[in-house]
């Protein structure tokens, strides 16, 4: 039997700000992510009916679930557990096992979206485009593959743009041997992946629903790369997120996609297609990228993006006229009535 509203506790539980984490400015929690936890937590508490705890000690996750279990894990832990990216499957993986409900992609979603290779395959027999690619094991080098300039250099395995700078376009063989090289240094054992440059406008496409209770696509960002200084990629890289001394960081910005209808519905329905094959649940976020030619390819799936209010979704949420709170009880409600704790309509 399904719970009342009124009866409901959730649980919201976040990456760990105690542990470090490589996808952060330094490589930990700085106020600007206190900030966005705060406006997360003040966001939540307006949403009426529901009972709300905050959890982000990861060291104790287990007997916390397993003594006190919740009514539903809303999974904001887009850091993965313990803040490895790796990790992100574990979360949801723990709560399975522990039989707790909780919001989000279930572990294989993580686990398949976690490798942006097998997300292209899947895309490309889907008949979604996708940009040309080489894929390099790990230790292997440039002498084993023809590659076309410019390209877009970047690990096949990783979040939050790590291992993306600001240099990871490169146009010579000399400038894609050094950026090898020095991600190799970093990011030691990873397989690259030598992608295709697009040149063209980047979009992104948010998602909040179920296929059996409603799938809606939020309207698409645009990432205006104009205001950034000559000579710097139109990329979002590591700098954007981490690095607020860069342009990447103060200049890039964010607005509703000047796209033809025809392209906004494509990427549409390409993301709704990859949703549903992929399993992903309550929530997503899908980024595609133009080629010479024009037309949008998929560069990304994202099961459990960013929540932040000045993240993409949220974004994306206000140009439909939907603030903050209201994004976050949308991802809310999706999850328990995908849940069965909260009747469908």
């Amino acid at each position: 039997m399904a719970h009342s509203a009124r009866e409901l506790g959730i649980c919201v539980l976040t990456g760990d700000p105690r542990l470090p984490d490589a996808t952060k400015r330094g490589h930990r929690y700085n106020e600007e992510d206190f900030a966005t936890h705060r406006g997360m937590r003040e966001a939540l508490e307006g949403v009426a009916g529901l009972r709300f705890a905050f959890v982000d000690d990861h060291s104790s996750l287990f007997e916390r679930f397993s003594h006190e279990p919740p009514d539903l894990v809303l999974n904001f832990c887009d850091t993965g557990f313990r803040n490895q990216a790796s990790q992100e499957l574990h979360v949801p993986a723990l709560l399975e096992m522990l039989g707790v409900a909780y919001s989000g992609a279930p572990p294989a979603a993580m686990a398949i979206c976690y490798d942006k290779q097998i997300v292209r395959l899947l895309a490309e027999a889907l008949g979604i485009p996708v940009p040309r690619e080489i894929y390099l094991p790990a230790g292997s080098g440039l002498d084993e593959a023809e590659i076309e300039l410019p390209a877009l250099i970047k690990p096949n395995q990783a979040d939050g743009s790590v291992g993306i700078t600001k240099d990871a376009v490169v146009r010579t063989r000399a400038d894609a041997n050094d950026y090898l090289d020095w991600l190799r240094r970093e990011l030691p054992g990873r397989a690259v992946l030598i992608q295709e440059y697009l040149p063209g406008p980047e979009y992104g496409v948010g998602l909040i629903g179920n296929p059996e209770h409603g799938l809606a696509a939020l309207p698409a960002l645009e990432v205006d790369f104009s205001p950034l200084p000559a000579g710097c990629d139109p990329i979002l890289s590591f700098e954007s997120k981490a690095l607020p001394d860069s342009p990447y960081w103060t200049d890039i910005k964010f607005r509703q996609a000047e796209a033809d209808l025809a392209t906004l519905d494509e990427i549409a329905d390409h993301a709704k297609l990859l949703f549903s094959r992929l399993g992903c649940r309550d929530y997503a976020r899908f980024d595609f990228r133009c080629a010479a030619d024009g037309r949008p390819r998929l560069m990304e799936v994202n099961p459990n993006p960013a929540w932040a209010y000045d993240g993409k979704l949220a974004f994306m949420a206000s140009f439909a006229g939907i603030d903050y709170p209201k994004m976050l009880a949308m991802i809310l409600d999706a999850a328990l009535r995908r849940t069965g704790l909260r009747p469908a309509p």
